[in-house]
């Protein structure tokens, strides 16, 4: 579940955020194209980029951590003495300024951003991954298949892994958080849902991954999409495994993630839903408007943010989301760029990342009230959270799941201690900090899935 802020508190979100852009002309000297690498050194947290010169004059950027790979960048000048680009219609006009050195054959300059500058010296190569010791990798002991299927007027499209093993097997539907998501929910160079689906599908699980409307092969667009798309997004994945003879209909399971732990819910609580079961990854308990302020206060001041700063962040989204309960999405992107007009020149979003901010999609989350389906389900549901989770608060949300599932005969809340939003090991649990852990998943958790699964939900092994 994403941040709904200024974006301005960390040099993090500008790289996230990357937007296409044209580039300018200029004369390119041959000893300046080609790859080039380094770090943005940004106080214990260095930014390992990459940058693409051509001989047109143009340039991209990569950022592997953040997922970010080709984007465009603007103001592009290779001169040996000059070496210039930005990165268009970013909060902070993220920028950087350096030279060649043609001695030691380096790019050596400053990134700023919001009037502060960090190191950024680039040598020749192309920027490497960082580690990811559990990405899983091909060959798969598991058989694994692109599909598609259709949901109203759209077309989703997927992969579906199941075990070599005879079936019928029984079956998990992955459900992405906030913001449009592959099939894999990459974030920061993870794939927590490709890792989630390996283990699941060795130890006999039939699992269903499948991209957010507007991505890769699915049609439509997420931030246009209310609940009742969504919703019906994951029943149709629910209809579709129902459809597949090797698939135990009477087993088929929703794992939702963050805003997905909203959305598995509102769709197992519905009559003849066909759901079995529900696993909640740091699924809110509480209304949207709280989570979205709780977790803007504690991002703030996990920051370092001033007692002030943290204040007006927390009363604009106080009355950001008090404008949004309206359901007029119109008046909420008013007000939304009237705090930003607001703001020093500096702190400025653009519009479009203003617009991009306050969407459809976000008016159903900040409006969304999770109590009636969590209250409803009869089914066996476990919800976990992170203890230092600074997106879905642990402390805001445990304690109002244990309430609202009191009346469920088979339901099971645990907290992770020393973990965070994507249930990594972490240190603050700030999402600038995702990129910076090599563990994707914390394999406990991984470990407390497969038992609680098996426990109840036995695979044909």
């Amino acid at each position: 579940m994403r941040a709904l802020r200024s974006l301005s508190l960390s040099v993090l979100v500008v790289v996230a955020l990357a937007a296409s852009g044209c580039s300018s002309k200029s004369d390119t000297p041959a000893g300046i194209t080609g790859d080039w690498h380094g770090s943005i050194e940004i106080p214990d947290q260095p930014l390992a980029v990459g940058v693409s010169f051509t001989d047109g004059g143009r340039a991209t950027i990569d950022i592997p951590a953040q997922g970010v790979s080709g984007k465009e960048l603007g103001g592009v000048r290779n001169d040996p003495g000059q070496v210039e680009w930005t990165i268009p219609g970013i909060p902070g006009d993220p920028s950087f300024k350096g030279s060649f050195d043609k001695g030691a054959d380096t790019i050596k300059g400053q990134f700023s951003q919001s009037g502060t500058q960090f190191p950024l010296n680039l040598t020749r190569g192309k920027v490497e991954a960082p580690a990811r010791p559990q990405e899983p990798k091909p060959p798969w002991p598991y058989r694994s298949e692109d599909v598609s299927y259709r949901s109203g007027d759209i077309t989703i499209a997927g992969t579906l892994t199941e075990p070599r093993s005879a079936g019928p097997h029984p079956a998990v539907v992955l459900i992405t958080g906030s913001g449009a998501q592959d099939r894999n929910e990459e974030i920061a160079g993870h794939k927590p849902f490709l890792l989630i689906a390996d283990t699941l599908t060795r130890a006999g699980y039939a699992v269903l991954r499948t991209d957010d409307r507007g991505v890769g092969g699915t049609g439509g667009k997420r931030d246009e999409a209310s609940y009742q798309d969504l919703a019906g997004d994951v029943a149709a994945g629910v209809a579709f495994l129902h459809g597949r003879s090797e698939i135990d209909g009477k087993r088929i399971g929703l794992l939702g993630h963050s805003e997905g732990g909203y959305l598995a819910p509102l769709v197992a609580a519905e009559p003849d839903s066909g759901v079995a079961f529900a696993i909640l990854m740091a699924g809110p308990a509480v209304r949207g408007s709280e989570v979205l302020i709780e977790q803007n206060r504690l991002i703030m001041t996990t920051s370092g943010a001033t007692p002030e700063q943290v204040a007006a962040q927390v009363g604009y989204i106080t009355k950001l989301t008090e404008v949004m309960g309206g359901g007029d999405l119109a008046a909420a992107r008013k007000f939304a760029h009237e705090h930003n007009d607001s703001l020093p020149a500096d702190q400025r979003a653009s519009a479009e990342v203003i617009d991009r901010s306050v969407t459809t999609s976000m008016l159903a989350l900040a409006n969304y009230d999770p109590a009636p389906a969590l209250s409803a389900l009869r089914i066996p549901v476990l919800a976990v959270y992170g203890g230092k989770d600074v997106q879905v608060l642990a402390i805001q949300n445990e304690g109002p799941a244990r309430t609202l599932l009191a009346a469920d005969p088979d339901a099971t809340v645990h907290v992770f201690d020393g973990l965070d939003h994507l249930m990594q090991p972490a240190n603050s649990g700030l999402p600038g900090e995702y990129s910076t852990i090599e563990t994707t998943i914390d394999p406990q958790v991984l470990d407390y899935y497969t038992a609680w699964l098996t426990q109840r939900f036995p695979a044909n092994r």
